[in-house]
């Protein structure tokens, strides 16, 4: 039987100097859930109540998303921020280690929070980002350069705020229903929920700051060497932003892999194949 949402707690901590808002049920070993790009802890909302049965379940808004705080300067968003946040949240909570699940943004955090805490991390779940590694190969490529359009566009000052908050932020729900496969995996409440998460003052601006510092960082430069943690990766293959090729070779960079793919599925793969997804992870959490 699924816990329902009513038990769903929201609360803040307090990480690295910053004020993370995040939502959590159930009891026991620690599961943390990161985001992507445009959402916020709502994008867990599938996994919650299943793995609230017997963990417990913490979904976060990442800095500068929705109810957490959001620096206004750009330096503030750069991922040895992130990984000391994740590290905070993980202590501050009581815990000194976690299965740590993340997609899109929030995946590629924990990829280099694994690295940086291996002892931390007791299992990696990843969902449509690929290793770091793979991804810096990808972007020397022309179909993954194309892929990855929106990157580039994110560096221009002013303008990409511009064009999301057009039509009352028609842009976010075209990011969700134009890239989804299935377009019912999105109802009305739930693209509404993502346009005002966006809305939020200063919302915008932090969460293209990640994308505005992307080439400053180590995540595109940096050698990898080998993640001694069981790691797996959840892919929907219909992924518009990310080629299912950034995904081979992974084995070469993490000793116990696991990969699953989903063919009818989208980058938000969680949110539209969530029992299938879910399947997955309980199969490798077991």
């Amino acid at each position: 039987m699924f816990v329902t949402e009513n038990t769903w707690k929201h609360d803040d901590i307090y990480s690295n100097g910053v004020k993370l808002h995040y939502v959590s049920q159930g009891e026991g070993s620690l599961m943390l859930m990161l985001h992507g790009f445009p959402e916020f802890w709502y994008s867990w909302r599938h996994q919650i109540p299943e793995f609230a049965k017997d963990h417990k379940v913490v979904a976060v808004d990442l800095r500068g998303y929705n109810d957490s705080e959001k620096p206004a300067n750009q330096s503030a968003y750069v991922m040895d921020e992130f990984i000391k946040d994740v590290k905070g949240i993980i202590e501050g909570l009581g815990y000194n280690k976690c299965v740590l699940v993340g997609h899109d943004w929030g995946g590629a955090i924990a990829w280099c929070f694994a690295y940086a805490y291996p002892e931390m991390v007791e299992k990696l779940i990843v969902l449509n980002i690929p290793h770091p590694a793979k991804f810096a190969q990808g972007l020397r490529t022309p179909q993954q350069l194309l892929r990855s359009y929106y990157i580039f566009l994110f560096q221009l000052p002013w303008l990409p705020e511009l064009v999301l908050q057009q039509l009352d932020y028609q842009m976010i729900e075209n990011l969700f229903t134009g890239m989804a496969v299935d377009k019912n995996a999105f109802s009305k409440a739930d693209i509404e929920a993502y346009k005002d998460a966006a809305a939020k003052r200063g919302a915008l601006t932090a969460t293209l700051n990640y994308y505005r510092n992307v080439f400053q960082q180590k995540l595109l430069s940096e050698s990898w060497g080998v993640l001694e943690v069981p790691t797996l990766m959840i892919w929907g293959e219909q992924d518009t932003a990310l080629g299912k090729e950034l995904t081979f070779g992974t084995e070469a960079y993490v000793r116990d892999f696991q990969i699953k793919y989903i063919p009818d599925a989208s980058h938000w793969v969680q949110q539209e194949k969530p029992e299938l997804v879910n399947q997955y992870m309980r199969e490798f959490l077991q």
